[in-house]
């Protein structure tokens, strides 16, 4: 946990800028079972419970009385039973004490505190619930059929202003994930070679973030089918010729996490094409990293990643015609489908169960949710000081939607089919940074992880 004093102020913030009445509910999660009840998946602190509380113990819920001034949480502590199996731990009471929070109720009292505040007529604001077991339990609170339930957009926004703009000590624990996290980068590298399982390599990637105290932010996607933008499937052999995308990252145990992505060759060198394709995604990635700065809207440096990426693709006989004309046609989308980076901070998709409507839009400025490619942006908004955000280009060859456009000649007038099908199982490339947003203009965090095409081939010729 982090001081005392930090949760104190952090939920003080949140009630100075909420500017409404009523209770504000925190549910926290609870333990999930894999196949039976004492079976249990690792348990996951919600994070905005993590944010203003700070506990990882499941079943407890907390409110914030604003019209009471006072602060509650609700759990039990641990049963004899649970003393006999699990041994004895610090005390809730003890945990609360961290969280500068004096009062603590059992979690059957919950119920009937709730009630209260319904009968009184009051306002009870709560969170967009993302488990099944705390919809539930939601529903019976506010006496709310689950599909009727109405999330506090009052309560969401001030939370989203607020844990946008990073403290110092979370960039201090993010950066302690990117240092296990450019480790676990650097092994796969080492790896890389003919004959090797996709899932040896996630295997070591995981050992790594055990052996740091630190748990995987995400289920890591190595693969030598780049192509598949989230390719979970990792039975298949590295071979000669191939290129293996790594997008993996870790999470402390104070639950920041880290999210990277290298692409590099099988073997020792990048064949020319391998080379040329690598070069378009990294001269993207320094466009739009340049470009990032106070003030700026996420959009438009997504367009201009994607411009970067177009002209790119035009230099090497993919693209045709001229390449601002190409992205306001979305004909780039082809080989980018997806957008350049979301937030990151307590989640690898930083606050995205929030709605991101909230996160990463406004509502003057709101999503486009459905064009091709700029439905995937979930980051769109003006970028400020204290953001921490993910900047990752890519090319991606898809060959049923090369297929299928080609077919239908969408966008003929930009994409070259002739020469798009001779790679259609080319498969993929992305490289991606965390990035903080400063009042002079950005920081990249972590160590520097190699990324130039000479910088890979020199470290892979070592080993």
């Amino acid at each position: 946990m982090f001081s005392r004093d930090t949760y104190i102020q952090r939920r003080a913030t949140l009630v100075k800028n909420i500017e409404t009445k009523g209770l504000l509910l925190f549910l926290g999660n609870i333990e999930n079972p894999v196949n039976f009840e004492d079976n249990t998946y690792r348990f996951r602190q919600d994070s905005t419970f993590l944010y203003y509380f700070g506990i990882q113990q499941p079943y407890l819920a907390a409110v914030i009385d604003l019209d009471e001034n006072k602060t509650i949480i609700f759990g039990d502590e641990m049963s004899i039973d649970a003393i006999v199996w699990m041994g004895r731990q610090e005390t809730l009471k003890e945990k609360c004490d961290k969280a500068g929070v004096v009062e603590v109720r059992s979690k059957d009292e919950l119920g009937n505190y709730v009630k209260g505040v319904l009968n009184a007529k009051r306002q009870i604001h709560y969170l967009p619930p993302y488990q099944s077991s705390n919809k539930i339990q939601l529903s019976k609170l506010v006496q709310l059929p689950i599909d009727q339930l109405k999330p506090s957009v009052a309560m969401i926004e001030a939370i989203v202003k607020q844990r946008e703009i990073k403290e110092a000590q979370e960039i201090v624990e993010i950066e302690k994930a990117l240092e296990v996290t450019n480790q676990m980068h650097l092994m796969a590298m080492r790896m890389a070679k003919p004959g090797v399982k996709e899932y040896e390599v996630v295997s070591a990637i995981q050992h790594i973030a055990g052996s740091n105290n630190c748990e995987l932010a995400y289920p890591s996607i190595v693969t030598i089918n780049g192509g598949i933008l989230h390719n979970h499937y990792k039975m298949n052999t590295l071979t000669s010729g191939r290129l293996l995308l790594n997008d993996s990252g870790c999470e402390t145990p104070m639950g920041y996490a880290s999210d990277l992505t290298r692409t590099f060759p099988v073997d020792k060198t990048f064949t020319p094409e391998q080379r040329d394709l690598y070069n378009v995604v990294l001269n993207s990635f320094e466009g739009a990293k340049s470009a990032l700065k106070e003030g700026v809207r996420y959009k438009d440096v997504h367009l201009i990643a994607c411009e970067l990426l177009a002209q790119g693709l035009i230099d090497l006989g993919f693209m045709k015609g001229n390449a601002q004309d190409a992205v306001a046609n979305h004909a780039h989308t082809m080989f980018f489908q997806c957008g350049l980076g979301h937030m990151m901070g307590l989640d690898v998709h930083d606050m995205e169960d929030l709605g991101e409507q909230y996160v990463g839009y406004t509502v003057a400025d709101p999503k486009n949710k459905t064009q091709f490619g700029m439905k995937s942006l979930r980051l769109g908004k003006e970028l400020k000081a204290g953001h921490v955000i993910t900047v990752e280009p890519g090319i991606y060859f898809i060959p049923e939607l090369i297929e299928m456009w080609g077919a239908e000649k969408k966008y003929e007038e930009f994409i070259n089919y002739e020469k798009v099908r001779q790679f259609a199982h080319f498969g993929g490339i992305r490289i991606e940074d965390d990035i903080q947003i400063t009042s002079s203009g950005y920081k990249v965090l972590g160590p520097d992880l190699i990324k130039t095409v000479e910088e890979i081939e020199d470290y892979k010729k070592q080993f």
